[in-house]
């Protein structure tokens, strides 16, 4: 059954928060990390600021309305800087999906200790339940972010983690893919809205799924 745009409108407003509060950590992370490792880069270009909009990404968060998949608008990261280059890049690059995953950890603190009283309290229900489904959804959003962004796809941060554990020369190749990496995400986001199939979910939904039993927060 087609979504109604009433429903489109309520679900949307559930994942802004969430969405946006991680997408700005994950790039908030990255600065950071790449500031105390010696590149002033993202600092000079204004991205060490818990501002959304200076993080957002068009594209990215269409798609992850339409296709739960989305990204943030990288924050810029000069190697150069670096004494070690791919050992500080993997650590820059481990520092985003880190912070989602910590999000994801603090929103399922506050949906147990919300949902409960959400239970016991039904006068302020109208209060507590957008609370409790904005935690839910800061779960979720925030471990689809950290998987998605984990995948060996450059230039996603997992391709920099992976580069790590490779040859130079072959790292040097394998990163070089980067121009292209966006490009072939698009494309697969496309063909999975065709086929009705979600190709890049079918890789993130179980380890989301897996993380968020854990947690004890349903999907």
């Amino acid at each position: 059954m087609l979504e109604s745009l009433s429903d489109q409108i309520v679900r949307v407003s559930i994942l802004a928060v969430p969405l946006l509060l991680g997408l700005t950590c994950h790039e908030l992370a990255h600065g950071l990390v790449a500031l105390s490792l010696g590149d002033p880069t993202a600092k000079l270009a204004g991205r060490l600021t818990m501002n959304p909009l200076k993080h957002l990404d068009p594209m990215g968060a269409i798609a992850f309305i339409l296709a739960n998949i989305g990204w943030a608008k990288p924050v810029p990261v000069n190697p150069m800087y670096f004494k070690h280059p791919m050992r500080d890049m993997m650590l820059v690059s481990l520092a985003g999906p880190g912070a989602n995953f910590l999000l994801a950890l603090l929103s399922a603190g506050l949906f147990h200790l919300l949902l409960p009283v959400a239970i016991a309290r039904p006068e302020m229900i109208a209060v507590l339940q957008p609370l409790v489904l904005i935690c839910q959804a800061g779960v979720i959003v925030n471990l689809m972010l950290a998987f998605f962004n984990l995948l060996p796809v450059p230039p996603l941060d997992g391709s920099n983690i992976l580069a790590w554990f490779l040859p130079d020369p072959l790292a040097y190749k394998f990163l070089a893919l980067g121009r292209y990496g966006f490009m072939l995400l698009l494309g697969l986001l496309i063909v999975s809205q065709l086929l009705g199939v979600s190709l890049l979910g079918s890789l993130i939904f179980p380890p989301v799924g897996f993380v968020s039993a854990l947690l004890g927060v349903p999907l």
